[in-house]
């Protein structure tokens, strides 16, 4: 890993005995398009493995991004073609990367000192209606999903249609539930808030909201408003702060925005809660400082600056992540 000079030595350190979680990115996607391979050093890239080690990234979360394109007729098919590229790209750097399926798969291959790929699908259109995908999917080693983008799908409303004020659909419901049989993850990051609320509802297990970040900082329609973050908190959910320039704030944002999230969050509902969701190699721009994923050891130092504890800071950098896959995946 290699020392950054603006970070300090007791930083730097803290860093080492972290296990850093990622809950997003859109770095398949890049991939299927040809701009970029994990296994080779990307310059314009926000993910690579060669930045996940720098980084010290341990469990990455990769979502499988469909875009609208080919919603709705063509999206199960594209989501398996990103399946394949992802399993593709883990096969060529099997040597470091090891694909994310269950706790003790997990703590078994961290041990061995390789980083966690787990697959996720970012838009429940994958589905194409039928439950009976749901579990191919998780056959196939699918391990969360976005339940909807922006959009409306039979699932539930996404952010976009907020002022339907709907939730969930009576097959969402179905969804929901044989995710928390399967053992997959939901995240609610784009779901309406109608749709928020009826999943925490019905959801037998703790849900993740996987890239956002705070309504009251920012007022952006895919921020949660507070009394979302405590009732996840409440809930022993997980919320994934988001890179996105757009959700932290007007203008040039930085480190320091992401950090005034996080306090927000803390404040209002401790830190617990808190986990890291980048959205890395799915925006164009960064925040000042949060170029790529070898930036994790300036978020440990800023951390470490605003008198965060070491407890707290390795919760929020991976650990509470961690914890809450205890309760949710098989």
């Amino acid at each position: 890993m290699m020392v950054k000079k603006s970070i300090t030595a007791d930083a730097m350190n803290l860093h080492r005995k972290l296990t850093v979680v990622d809950c997003h990115c859109d770095t398949v996607l890049q991939v299927a398009k040809g701009k970029a391979k994990l296994g080779q050093y990307n310059e314009t890239g926000h993910i690579d493995l060669y930045k996940l080690q720098e980084g010290g990234t341990r469990v990455q979360f990769f979502a499988l991004f469909i875009e609208t394109i080919f919603k709705p007729q063509r999206a199960l098919s594209r989501t398996l073609q990103l399946i394949d590229t992802f399993d593709t790209e883990i096969e060529s750097c099997s040597h470091v990367l090891s694909p994310g399926l269950n706790m003790k798969q997990i703590k078994r291959e961290l041990k061995s000192g390789k980083i966690i790929a787990v697959m996720g699908i970012e838009g429940g259109e994958a589905l194409n209606g039928d439950i009976s995908a749901l579990r191919i999917f998780y056959k196939l080693g699918v391990r969360f999903l976005g339940l909807t983008w922006n959009q409306r799908n039979d699932i539930a409303d996404g952010v976009g249609e907020k002022i339907t004020g709907g939730g969930l659909t009576c097959f969402g419901r179905n969804v929901v539930q044989e995710m928390n049989r399967l053992g997959m993850i939901v995240d609610l990051a784009h779901v309406s808030e109608a749709g928020f609320w009826d999943v925490l509802e019905i959801s037998k297990f703790p849900v993740m909201v996987s890239h956002a970040n705070c309504h009251s900082l920012c007022q952006h329609p895919r921020n949660l408003n507070d009394d979302q973050i405590k009732a996840l908190a409440e809930t022993k959910g997980i919320f994934g702060l988001s890179f996105v320039p757009e959700f932290l704030g007007k203008g040039k944002t930085g480190i320091s925005d992401l950090l005034d999230h996080i306090d927000h969050v803390a404040g209002l509902a401790g830190t617990d809660v808190i986990a890291l969701g980048s959205d890395f190699d799915g925006i164009e721009e960064t925040p000042v400082g949060l170029n790529d994923c070898c930036c994790y050891p300036s978020i440990t130092a800023g951390l470490l600056d605003r008198g965060y504890t070491e407890k707290e800071i390795k919760g929020i950098m991976g650990e509470n992540m961690l914890r809450f896959m205890k309760k949710t995946l098989n």
